[in-house]
């Protein structure tokens, strides 16, 4: 007999995203008046998961997948890295005039 924490697991990885379809199957049936476990049960996905779409879609109004937060990749570095020359070969230099 399988546990709920390992069915869980089986039925969807723990980084693996939701399709757009999904996220609208989700909204549709919360429009119907389905519950969480019922929609759950339904597509065969965690209630936590159901939960957290139907709560993005009703605070920002959207279902698509947010920005992750974190650091950019070329153009910060780059960035950076100009900063750190500009200020390792002036020491005396104002904030004002860096900028």
């Amino acid at each position: 007999m399988q546990t709920a924490s390992t069915n869980i697991c089986e039925r969807m990885g723990r980084s693996q995203e939701l399709s757009e379809f999904k996220h609208g199957t989700v909204i549709g049936c919360h429009v119907c008046n389905k519950s969480i476990c019922n929609i759950s049960l339904l597509l065969n996905i965690p209630q936590s998961t159901v939960s957290g779409v139907i709560t993005k879609w009703k605070q920002p109004g959207t279902t698509a997948t947010q920005p992750q937060s974190g650091r950019t990749h070329n153009m910060t570095e780059r960035g950076h890295r100009m900063l750190k020359r500009t200020l390792h070969r002036s020491h005396q230099l104002s904030a004002a005039s860096i900028a």
